[in-house]
């Protein structure tokens, strides 16, 4: 029997790693160890590689959380042993033959279009002048522009890569709701999170909860890591 202190976070597109720091140092202070992914977000199958590699270095069950697309990578990448248990952060969570592509084909009557530019040499940006109504709304403009201006470009690859086994069929899973989002509306990330039979909670954030609330966000993943407590630890 053991604690599960180990958390993988993986970030979503348009966006690196760094943004999780302030999720990093609330877990790292009471005591996790965490390890920040950086995917190039070519494609799913390279990121999920890139996921895998990490889950490869834990030293023991781990928490795997995934934002926006990386919700995607840690729905295959999440069938590795090492994990424990899936978090998904305003994230996409496909079922098997499910793509990103898939998943916003079709969004909730009423939804805001989130302002993505025509694809220029296989790479997707958003609109700098939209970025912050859309993706960060409750950051500091000073905050949202500099995300904007330094935007990953996000390969349309990743968004046409489909599941094969998705993990949250087989682990527990949990997921925090923003219902501020205009990225991911929340009426699709509720439906994410039921099908997914996850355990949910909501915040009152933008898609970019994960850098304005990362307490609520190191909340749920320390909760996931209580639920997970007294299982036996899954090897690596």
């Amino acid at each position: 029997m053991t604690d599960v202190r180990n958390v993988v976070l993986v970030h979503g597109g348009f966006v690196d790693g760094s943004g999780w720091q302030g999720v990093y140092d609330l877990l790292t202070a009471d005591g996790f160890n965490v390890s920040v992914v950086q995917n190039q977000t070519l494609s799913l199958e390279s990121d999920v590689e890139t996921t895998r590699n990490v889950l490869d270095l834990q030293d023991g069950p781990a928490i795997l959380v995934g934002h926006s697309y990386g919700g995607a990578v840690i729905t295959e990448a999440g069938t590795h042993g090492s994990v424990a248990g899936l978090v998904y952060v305003t994230a996409f969570a496909p079922d098997q033959g499910e793509s990103v592509n898939a998943l916003i084909a079709d969004p909730p009557p009423g939804s805001p279009v989130p302002p993505i530019l025509p694809p220029q040499d296989g790479f997707l940006f958003l609109d700098r002048e939209k970025f912050a109504a859309s993706f960060a709304a409750d950051l500091p403009a000073h905050e949202a522009a500099f995300m904007a201006d330094s935007q990953v470009p996000w390969g349309v690859e990743a968004l046409s890569g489909a599941v094969t086994e998705p993990a949250w069929r087989t682990k527990p899973s949990w997921y925090l709701i923003a219902t501020e989002d205009r990225m991911i509306p929340p009426p699709a990330q509720r439906q994410m999170a039921e099908r997914a039979g996850a355990t949910t909670a909501e915040a009152p954030g933008s898609h970019s909860i994960y850098v304005s609330q990362p307490a609520a966000v190191a909340s749920l993943i320390t909760q996931a890591a209580r639920s997970l407590r007294d299982t036996i630890g899954v090897p690596s």
